[in-house]
């Protein structure tokens, strides 16, 4: 237990040490408003008197709330040997794997989690992870431009707006322009996207499913974006590839994504997992590491570090991009929870949310000034219209227990009564009556 001086000569005599005199000359240097209003701290607590304190504190918040907000991050059922196998401690301790003599285990585990991400989206080659699902989409865009020499990316505005934020945020001292084109129906504007195409188009960015839950096929997208030499890039839910189009399928040069749903709790903001996968002929412009296998002089199968293109590694102006912490922990996280599913499990899963998902659309369009949107198909989530402003009935919902989506009107201008909500594996049949019922008992309120 650290000593706490309680006496004036024993506070004098610290002052005295560390070269100021007063406590006040120590704080001089932050702002008032921001400086402690008081030293009087309580009397020490036992582990235990603390522990029930911060139990008390936590019943406080509303965890018990049912959950149906998505927006790109999902309640999904985590089985318990994926917290078992990735808290052992020769993986929570373990560093980048610099040295592949020692790291042989580590170096397998990324290799793997990369033919997983292969194979979910159907690409040649994926890397050693990155951090989350925005910074994956911007290493992308950064792809496309050193890929074609070109600075025009045009980006759909079905893309989750904070991908599209990150995006922004990133390239605002760098050359190049971003078109956003809109969302008609849900679906991706073609007639807009088209019209913005030429020959300084690097790529041309969408989501699938989009924001508001659609499920689009972008095959012509890319074919109408190859001829103008553009690449095409999708950020994809990989949950939804267990029963949707891979990226691959319609010709995506690029996939990137948010691996949150594989494993990963929701952890109030992460950390989380970026994906990325690319064309072969595209791997030497990935970013970060590649883990690569190989054979040792005596013919036994092992693991490297392959094609880095850091910094670190090449020359600093051919580098690709500086990521330095490598999201391993989580990558091995979604590489464990993919392999207990496996392929059948990976289906089976998509099936259970699309058909949840289903059965709440068909339940909530029976209450009265409730508009469930249907111009698209969806996979688990989906945008409801309601008599009321979305934001207030959130507000009134978790009054009955429940997290009931994500107000649309926070990121899109005259949305204010438009409400998206997710429905995954975990959410019941009764837990989704109980929704519907408590929502219609708040908008008759």
């Amino acid at each position: 237990m650290n000593y706490i001086p309680h006496t004036d000569s024993e506070k004098e005599q610290m002052l005295d040490a560390i070269g100021v005199k007063s406590v006040g000359e120590l704080f001089e240097h932050i702002l008032p408003e921001l400086r402690p209003k008081s030293f009087d701290l309580p009397a020490g607590r036992s582990e235990f008197e603390v522990i029930e304190y911060l139990k008390s504190l936590g019943r406080k918040n509303s965890s018990h709330l049912t959950d149906f907000i998505g927006g790109g991050f999902y309640d999904h059922y985590i089985p318990s040997a994926v917290d078992a196998l990735a808290g052992r401690s020769e993986f929570y301790t373990a560093y980048t794997p610099y040295q592949p003599e020692c790291s042989q285990g580590w170096l397998q585990a990324i290799y793997e989690y990369q033919t997983v991400i292969c194979e979910l989206t159907g690409l040649d080659v994926s890397n050693a992870s990155l951090y989350d699902g925005g910074t994956a989409l911007y290493e992308a865009a950064m792809m496309a431009v050193r890929l074609t020499g070109r600075k025009k990316i045009i980006v759909d505005s079905g893309v989750n707006l904070i991908y599209r934020t990150m995006l922004y945020t990133y390239t605002s001292n760098l050359c190049v322009e971003f078109v956003e084109t809109p969302v008609v129906h849900g679906q991706s504007c073609r007639e807009d996207i088209y019209k913005h195409l030429d020959d300084k188009t690097a790529a041309v960015i969408v989501q699938n499913p989009n924001f508001f839950g659609a499920v689009d096929d972008f095959s012509d997208i890319v074919r109408q974006s190859h001829k103008s030499g553009a690449l095409v890039i999708a950020s994809v839910y990989p949950v939804s590839l267990g029963m949707l189009k891979t990226p691959a399928e319609m010709g995506v040069d690029i996939a990137t994504g948010e691996g949150q749903s594989m494993g990963i709790p929701l952890s109030f903001g992460g950390p989380y997992l970026g994906f990325i996968a690319v064309k072969k002929e595209h791997m030497r412009q990935l970013p970060g590491r590649i883990a690569g296998a190989t054979v040792d002089k005596d013919g036994k199968r092992g693991f490297v570090l392959t094609l880095q293109a850091r910094e670190q590694h090449i020359r600093r102006e051919r580098a690709t991009s500086n990521i330095c912490s490598n999201e391993a922990l989580c990558a091995l996280r979604a590489l464990i929870y993919s392999s207990l599913l496996g392929k059948e499990g990976f289906r089976q899963l998509a099936s259970m949310n699309y058909q949840k998902a289903e059965f709440a659309k068909k339940v909530l369009s029976k209450i009265k000034g409730v508009e469930v949107k249907r111009s698209s198909p969806t996979f688990n989530e989906f945008t409801v219209c309601l008599p009321i402003n979305a934001d207030e009935a959130v507000c009134r919902m978790i009054d009955k227990g429940f997290a009931c989506g994500f107000p649309l009107g926070r990121f899109y201008k005259g949305l204010d009564n438009y409400l998206l909500v997710a429905v995954t594996e975990k959410r019941s049949r009764e837990e989704i009556m109980r929704f519907a019922n408590s929502l219609e008992s708040v908008l008759c309120a």
